[in-house]
């Protein structure tokens, strides 16, 4: 069974039971204030194990399946036994720094909440990315692009709405998750950028 399992199945027990116990995930859910007012730092980590409801879950779970088997594969065939390491590191620190601007922005906001994967699995879908350049990324199993076009709109789209502050959803963890796996990469694998502009420098659109 592969890490990336492991996480999702331990993810879907999480958050499954947060739904039947309010009072754990009112305990592990990313409320800045009371990360700041009551040192409960742990909510950096543990809000990336619980779900709003079982569209996010199954959203961030498929999207974890695809990209994190994906970049276990890769850094387990690249550096030996050292690569489940880097990919432990690679998604829990991405959970971690993506959430940070939103702790900035927020730390005074008692009412703002937030929970789920995203910045982690953001930061392994834009390591992949930064890696595969030109392979298909889908949404919704319908619309496939190149992963850097993709990885652009994505960008662009989450950078936009995360000025707007509107809404439920936390772009901010999606952009800085984003950037985070682009840098951890690049840092790990610094041929990586190179190789990243020569791959793009080849595409053609016909």
């Amino acid at each position: 069974m592969s890490l990336t399992i492991v996480i999702i199945l331990v993810s879907i027990g999480l958050s499954w039971y947060a739904w039947q116990n309010p009072s754990l995930l009112d305990k592990w859910v990313f409320n800045p204030v009371r990360v700041s007012k009551y040192n409960e730092y742990y909510r950096f980590l543990t809000s990336g194990f619980i779900h709003a409801d079982v569209g996010h879950l199954i959203f961030n779970m498929f999207s974890l399946y695809f990209f994190g088997e994906a970049m276990e594969m890769f850094l387990g065939g690249y550096f030996g036994s050292n690569g489940t390491i880097y990919y432990l590191l690679l998604f829990l620190a991405g959970i971690v720094v993506s959430d940070i601007p939103t702790f900035l922005k927020h730390r005074n906001n008692s009412n703002y909440n937030s929970l789920g994967a995203s910045g982690g699995v953001s930061a392994l879908l834009f390591a992949f990315i930064l890696l595969a350049p030109l392979q298909k990324v889908c949404l919704y199993f319908a619309i496939c692009v190149p992963g850097f076009i993709f990885g652009g709109i994505y960008m662009a789209y989450s950078f936009y709405e995360s000025r707007q502050n509107r809404g439920r959803v936390n772009h901010d963890a999606h952009l800085y998750g984003a950037l985070f796996g682009i840098v951890f990469m690049a840092f790990l694998l610094p041929e990586s950028i190179p190789n990243f502009i020569s791959q793009i420098a080849s595409w053609r659109l016909w």
